[in-house]
């Protein structure tokens, strides 16, 4: 009995740890998700000597958690976000995957003496981004990017892992069964559909039950987030028990019911970031814990390098080719392939060729786990500097807000909300609270008092409104601060300020001509960049038009756009080397390159003294 609470007190000791540890990197920039894998390698064997070498039950332990984590970051995604990026996020997720994978292999083989089939499974397991480490630098690491690239990086890492979890599986039963690799074949192309298409499918499946069971739910507002939880994990275990992809199922599970009005949403959502903070620190300390330093340095060597090739080449080469077809400028794209964190689930995949009995199943693992500590020093502290050198760090449309979803019991049609005044903010300056939303509440020094005697408002003041669903972001800007001025935000968003009223073709006359096609000179400004832009325009999305660059600097309320700056100068490029450019990019590059040669000729043509037109 004994041993049974030093175990538990060694654990939670452990857990305490690596949670007060998150006050050390929010404080210095640290990775986060790094400090917890090292608290487990100083706990384990060469460190404090704890003894854990259950390969099994680490795999199931850092299933269950990373379960948890994409039914998590699925039910943050808001579905405008998931749309807007769709595409060229399941293209990175999928032949992303698949071709860093297999340039990676090419590596592998020449630095291990892998064959192909060993080094293509190498590269599965470490191919997939690590969601938890992407969401936490994003979501909480205070990067203000624009909308389009962030919600590609966040789908991508929640959707990369099944494609990574899939190969690496179908890898290890091949290199295990002894037999000789043909290729792909019909059986493992039938595999892969079987697993994404049950994956998709009983994820939604199991995304509406979760909205009905829970709707329909009559019980203790406590109990609500476990049932939300238990559910999640009802969908994972049962759709990997049909050989459906469990992960992919979870994450399309939180995507379905974190876009559904719930009851107590705002509880469930506290109560899931809680479980993610603690799935992340029991899955990385458990990893740590699992892990033997002293075998590292005999493979060190050849590791440190096929990270370095992995950050630098691979998956750098795979992210261009993959959103070559997409309107990405070349910042944008160099800074995608820059956020490819390599985390837990690469530790989680590379046990599988240990319980697989693969000759060089601990060879996998040890590779493995150099790669991500390599990733997570090298990236994990150069993600904001990064994103600020390349100029994609967007000025704030607003300040801090103070606020507060406070859940109402039942199918209720209002959202009551709770904002704390806060200096600078428009309603402290005098600016009017809209009619759709009811003040019922201020509490001040302590007191509380109705919203109609409570006179002007002043700093510090809790407010109470009902208002419609959806409108909370329109209140926002009423509560929030002032945004911080930045002396850059000039250049960000232009010299020149146009109305988006005008006729697209006043830019054609001014600046062309063939800046616009025939179907956008008959449009306004902000139609023809709502147009090029695919139908819906976003804070500070850029429209290039030969030499010039629109900027969108703000939406009205309807999110139309109400404000334009231009630019009389082209993006500066990231590199002047020739990459990171999209297909668009590369025939405007080609037309330019093929129409200065025709000047050329045509120069030199002229310049040719003619023949005496009088023979002697």
């Amino acid at each position: 009995m004994e041993a049974f609470y030093i175990v538990v007190l060694v654990s939670t000791t452990l857990v305490l740890l690596a949670a007060f540890s998150s006050l050390l990197a929010f404080r210095f920039g640290a990775p986060l998700l790094l400090l917890f894998l090292a608290i487990g390698l100083l706990a384990g064997t060469d460190g404090l000597g704890i003894q854990f070498t259950n390969n099994y039950l680490a795999s199931i332990l850092g299933s269950i958690a990373l379960a948890v984590i994409l039914f998590d970051s699925g039910f943050g995604t808001p579905i405008q976000a998931f749309k807007l990026a769709a595409v060229p996020s399941l293209t990175l997720a999928s032949i992303g995957v698949l071709m860093t994978a297999g340039l990676f292999a090419i590596a592998a083989m020449w630095l291990l003496n892998f064959s192909w089939l060993e080094g293509m499974l190498l590269g599965s397991i470490v191919a997939s981004t690590d969601a938890a480490a992407v969401f936490f630098l994003l979501r909480i690491g205070g990067i203000n990017i624009r909308d389009k690239v962030r919600s590609t990086l966040e789908v991508e890492s929640g959707t990369n892992d099944p494609m990574a979890i899939f190969l690496t599986i179908a890898l290890v039963e091949v290199l295990a069964s002894g037999e000789r690799y043909h290729g792909i074949n019909i059986g493992m192309l039938a595999m892969f559909v079987q697993q994404m298409g049950l994956g998709v499918i009983l994820g939604l499946l199991g995304g509406m039950m979760i909205v009905l069971i829970v709707s329909k739910l009559e019980t203790d507002r406590g109990l609500t987030p476990i049932f939300v939880l238990a559910l999640a994990l009802l969908v994972f275990s049962a759709t990997g028990a049909v050989s459906g992809s469990g992960f992919l199922a979870v994450y399309v599970a939180g995507i379905y019911a974190g876009n559904r009005k719930l009851p107590g949403y705002a509880s469930i959502k506290r109560f899931q970031d809680g479980m993610t903070w603690l799935a992340q620190i029991i899955m990385f300390l458990v990893l740590g814990l699992l892990a033997t330093p002293s075998q590292f340095p005999a493979i060190a060597i050849p590791a440190v390098l096929l990270a370095l090739f992995l950050i630098f080449i691979a998956r750098p080469l795979a992210i261009w080719l993959s959103l070559l077809p997409f309107d990405y400028t070349q910042q944008e794209i160099g800074f995608v392939a820059w956020v490819g964190l390599r985390g837990a689930v690469s530790i989680l995949l590379a046990i599988m060729p240990i319980l697989g009995g693969l000759e060089n199943g601990q060879v996998y693992f040890n590779t493995a786990f150099i790669i991500v500590l390599v990733s997570l020093l090298v990236q994990g502290w150069t993600i904001k500097p990064v994103a600020k050198k390349l100029g994609l760090i967007i000025p704030p449309r607003m300040g801090a807000v103070d606020k507060v979803e406070v859940d109402l019991p039942g199918a209720a049609n209002h959202e009551l909300l709770s904002y704390r005044v806060v200096k600078d903010s428009p309603v402290l300056r005098g600016e009017r609270i809209p009619r759709w939303a009811t003040p019922s509440l201020v509490i001040r020094d302590g007191k509380s008092m109705r919203y109609q005697y409570a006179g002007r408002l002043r700093e510090n003041d809790l407010v109470y409104l009902f208002i419609m669903p959806s409108y909370s972001r329109l209140l926002d800007k009423l509560f929030a601060s002032r945004a911080p001025v930045d002396e850059d935000d000039a250049d960000f968003f232009g010299a020149f300020a146009l109305s988006p009223a005008r006729p697209a073709s006043d830019l054609d006359a001014a600046y062309g001509p063939g800046l616009l096609n025939e179907n956008e000179k008959g449009l306004t400004i902000a139609e023809m960049m709502r147009q090029r832009l695919g139908g819906k325009a976003d804070y500070a999305d850029r429209v290039r038009l030969g030499s010039i660059i629109l900027i969108v600097r703000d939406l009205d309320d309807q999110d139309h756009i109400s404000s334009v700056g231009m630019s009389l100068e082209a993006v500066e490029p990231a590199t002047t080397l020739p990459i990171f450019i999209n297909m668009r990019d590369i025939m405007d590059r080609v037309r330019d390159r093929l129409k200065g040669r025709k000047n050329k000729e045509a120069a030199a043509a002229a310049a040719v003294p003619k023949g005496d037109e009088n023979p002697r």
